[in-house]
Formats: C-alpha cells, structure tokens, sequence
C-alpha cells in the first residue's frame, strides 16, 4: 500500500475518534431519554470523557514514548473499539460514564499517535500536507459523522453509532496490522519539562485563551440538539441537516482563519473570529423559530468558531517556536479541559437557570477570551521593545 492510501486510513482513524467524541452533542437529547436522565445530567459525559483526555493523553504519551508506533497505534486502537463495543452492550449511565473514560483514553493516544505516524510514513516534503489531511479527518467528523450519528440514531437507536465506530474502526486496525510498518518511537520528552512553559507568562495568557474562547463554544455547543429542538423549536427532520451546514461552515471556518492568520495577523484573526462568535451567539439567543434564520446564524456561528481554531495554533507555535510540538500537545489538552468545563457548567446553567440562557453564558466566555488576546498582544509588544532596546 503506497503511503498515500496509509495516511487515508489514519484519516478514517481519526475521523471515528472525532465521531465518537462530537456525536454525543449531537444526540444528547435521546441519551438522555434512554436513560433516563436529564439533558443537564447527560451533558456531564462529555466533561468526563474532555477530563480524561486532557489529563490522561500527555502521560500515556510519556510513558509510551519509546514503543513502536505501529504496535501503539494498534493497541490503543483496539482499547478505543472496546470502549465503543461497551457503549453499544452495557446499559445504565454509570457503565456509560465508565465507556466514555475508557473510549477518550484510547482515542487521545490514537489521535496523537495518528498525527506522529503520518508525518513518517510520507514522502519527503509531503509531511506538512500529510498531518494536515489527518487533521482534517477530526473536521469531517463534525461535518459527516455527527449528522450521520443522528440519523443512524434516529432509525436503529443511539446504541448503534458506537456500534458503527465499533465495526469501521475494526477494519482500519485490520489494515493497520497487515500493511503499516514498523515505526520506531520518539525520545521522550519529560512532563516536567512540558509544564515548565506554564511558568511563562506569555505561555499562560496563551492558553487562557483557548480555554475561554472553546469553553464558551462548548457550553452552547453541548447541548445544540435540545436548544434547536425545545428553544427554536427546529423540527426532527431538520436537525441531522442543521448539523451538516454546521460542520460544513466549520470547515470553511478553519480555511478563511489559516489565511487570515499568515495575511492579517494572528490578533486581527483571533478577535475578528470572536466578536463574530459573540455577535453569532446573541443572534441564536433572540433568533425565534424562523428556519432559514437558525440556520443562517448556526452557518455564521460556526464559521466565527472555527476561524479561531488555526490562528490560535499558529499563535502558540510563534510563541515558544523551540518548543512548539510541547506547546501544541499542552493547547490540545487545554481544549479538552475547555469542552469540560463548557459541558459542566453548561449542566448547571440547564438546571438551575434555563436551556435558552445557555449561549449568554457561552458569550461571557468568548468575552473574557477577547480580553485575553488584547493583554497577549500589549505583553508581546512591551516584549518585542525590550528584546530591540537591548
């Protein structure tokens, strides 16, 4: 197999991973009819499933450094398909808690690893456009897999989307085992000297804000489907269709943000990305139940989002450019520990105010993230003037 068709499987690889991890927002609503608990309470699993990949990925990571990458690959693949296979057997919402730490375990290793092993296999010069493509497997699963989960949902049950994972994500480790060689392991790189950035100011303000620009984005985000269906009053029908031209606007979201970033800069790309996520978010607070409308400001919403995404990376890497793979793997947790304290607060807010407060709320934290990237930007120039002045 030529190490094209290889990079297309760990496209597949992380498109199911991205599947099983986004899916849940949106089916939230008939998880929670299943088993018989709240919105509110259902919501709690992607802050379990966010936690455990944020904090187990960089140490299994660490401890796993040195293994060879196929055999890795292999069996943390084979952990993430019996976690979904747990999902689909198991009943009760504590065995779903547990599924959900077992799956983001296995899906953080198979995700970094993923990343690592195609800038290996490709050819020379093609290493950039190879991590970029298993990247985009991550995106296609907000465009592709989430509206398909729902609508598999709709027709077999909530049960037979991790079914479904289950199977595809067998097949992909079945070619993984017959075709992908071995690959050595890296030199590790010790935690300590990977949490040794965070004392860095710069470092901190940084990744404060990734954490409140996402965790607004995931406090409205979790809970879409019961906002669209009892809020807008979005019809069934429409709603596998909505989430389309919601992960449709994202990808677009992301491209329009990677050039705005290399042509206007990366606080003009963050902060124009944000305002239009704040704007979007209080459009989707008084939008009523106007069809064309919800779908529109969803389309703007989405693409304010994600514009965000690539200029935020490209900010971190420019940050501490010796230690960019370090900052970019701390940024990934950081979003993890975002879209748990979204989804958590977001469970509260449900609660004890109301499903339709929940995108005032997501602003606030868009908000404080603007503000943030207004103190990184006074920091870094009072910085700059310091390094020319000596």
């Amino acid at each position: 197999m030529k190490s094209t068709w290889k990079v297309y499987v760990l496209v597949l690889i992380t498109f199911l991973v991205g599947t099983s991890n986004y899916v849940i927002s949106g089916i939230l609503d008939r998880i929670a009819e299943a088993l018989g608990t709240s919105v509110a309470a259902a919501g709690q699993l992607i802050t379990v499933y966010s936690l455990a990949y944020a904090v187990g990925t960089p140490i299994l990571m660490a401890l796993t450094a040195k293994m060879d990458r196929r055999k890795l690959l292999l069996y943390s693949l084979g952990f993430f398909i019996a976690a979904n296979l747990l999902t689909f057997i198991l009943s009760g919402f504590g065995f779903f808690i547990a599924a959900r730490i077992i799956t983001a375990l296995g899906a953080g290793v198979v995700t970094v690893n993923a990343l690592s092993i195609s800038a290996k296999i490709a050819p020379p010069g093609k290493q950039a456009s190879a991590i970029a493509n298993v990247t985009m497997g991550l995106t296609a699963s907000l465009i592709i897999g989430v509206p398909l989960g729902r609508m598999i949902a709709s027709s077999f049950g909530w049960k037979a989307v991790f079914l479904a994972i289950a199977i595809v994500g067998g097949m992909a480790m079945f070619v993984i085992a017959a075709v992908f060689p071995r690959i050595e392991g890296d030199k590790p790189v010790r935690l300590i000297k990977q949490l040794a950035l965070l004392k860095k100011p710069q470092v901190l303000v940084a990744l404060a804000i990734t954490f409140f620009w996402l965790g607004g984005y995931s406090l409205a985000y979790t809970y879409i489907s019961p906002f669209l269906l009892e809020v807008t009053h979005l019809n069934e029908s429409l709603i596998s269709t909505a989430l389309l031209a919601f992960g449709i606007a994202s990808l677009i979201g992301s491209k329009v943000g990677g050039y705005s970033a290399d042509k206007r800069g990366i606080i003009f790309t963050l902060v124009s990305g944000m305002v239009l996520h704040v704007i979007s978010l209080i459009l989707l607070s008084f939008v009523g139940q106007s069809v064309i409308a919800v779908f529109a400001i969803l389309i703007l919403w989405s693409f304010a989002a994600w514009s965000s995404a690539p200029a935020q990376q490209f900010n971190l890497v420019t940050l501490v450019p010796e230690s960019s793979g370090v900052m970019l793997s701390l940024n990934s947790s950081m979003m993890q520990l975002a879209m748990a304290f979204g989804a958590g607060i977001g469970g509260l807010i449900v609660n004890h105010v109301s499903l339709a407060s929940i995108t005032w709320f997501g602003i606030l934290g868009v908000l404080i993230a603007i503000i943030a990237a207004f103190v990184l930007s006074s920091m870094s120039s009072r910085y700059s003037a310091v390094q020319s002045a000596n």
